[in-house]
């Protein structure tokens, strides 16, 4: 069954910013054969962010193994792992000259320790490339492995992302094959394994979810030593994806980040437009 999107209000309405260096960005990145998450979930900021020469790798191909409802990236029989792509994303990396990389994945459950060695090398690649550089991770939950998550926190990154999305009440539409406690545990074991190393958790709202489910999600977050939060309007990637329940006003989006911040959040980002790798390098400028 599709579903017809909901008319998008006009604090919503973005135009998609085309320039030179935007094409530049995209032109380097096919250059060395990479994939982003920007191109691949249909993410509002791509012309921004291409504009000033940033953007999220992503690792492992553009297949997932899972078919979250609110995911652009298709759920098709994912193709082998790549040993060339921690270099290319390097040298990819390099040639942008970021000074904060953030790399990401699609799920693979069919890879025996769900990519975390692949995490592992590519952070090890950019480590070598840009020496000076930040390198931020938003990993899966690696099925819940502990050793897993051991070897990406190990790679020694310096923000160790995992969303868990949305409110636990939504996770079996939302999130099917995903565990609200396994993710809560994922961010609990980083920041055990790595204490020095902030983690970071994001939430779409606009779900059907309710406020006080939010707040408890924080709650949730703050108990397992979560220090980063963003929160962003879901917005539904094709009929074929879950509708959007609600269009947060700006306001809201405000007020809830200021709860975060007063729950004891070192960086919060709350806006409409936020996404987990949105500007965030600022994370660690705060």
């Amino acid at each position: 069954m599709t579903t017809r999107p909901r008319r998008t209000p006009e604090w919503l309405r973005v135009k998609i910013r085309k320039s030179s260096l935007g094409r530049e960005t995209s032109e380097r990145l096919a250059r060395h054969g990479v994939s982003t998450v920007c191109a691949n979930a249909k993410c509002p900021n791509i012309g921004e962010c291409y504009h000033s020469g940033t953007a999220t790798f992503l690792l492992m191909g553009e297949r997932c193994t899972r078919g979250c409802g609110f995911c652009a990236v298709g759920s098709l029989e994912p193709e082998a792992l790549d040993p060339t792509e921690p270099e290319r994303v390097a040298a990819a990396a390099a040639e942008l000259g970021l000074s904060h990389v953030v790399i990401t994945s699609v799920t693979r459950d069919d890879v025996a320790d769900g990519g975390a060695a692949h995490f592992a090398a590519t952070v090890d690649a950019v480590r070598r490339k840009l020496p000076e550089a930040t390198i931020e991770v938003l990993v899966p939950d690696f099925a819940g492995d502990e050793e897993a998550v051991a070897v990406v926190c190990d790679a020694g990154v310096d923000v160790f992302n995992h969303n868990v999305e949305t409110v636990p009440r939504l996770y079996p539409e939302v999130r099917p094959g995903a565990d609200y406690r396994r993710s809560l545990r994922v961010l609990e074991l980083a920041g055990r394994l790595r204490p020095e190393t902030p983690t970071k958790s994001g939430v779409m709202l606009g779900l059907g979810e309710e406020r006080e489910e939010v707040l408890a999600v924080m709650d949730d977050l703050r108990s397992v030593g979560c220090e980063i939060l963003t929160l962003g309007q879901y917005l539904q990637p094709s009929p074929r994806h879950l509708p959007v329940a609600r269009f947060v006003p700006p306001e809201e989006f405000g007020e809830l980040g200021e709860a975060a911040r007063r729950k004891g959040f070192g960086f919060v980002a709350s806006d409409p437009f936020v996404r987990s790798s949105y500007r965030a390098h600022e994370a660690l400028d705060d």
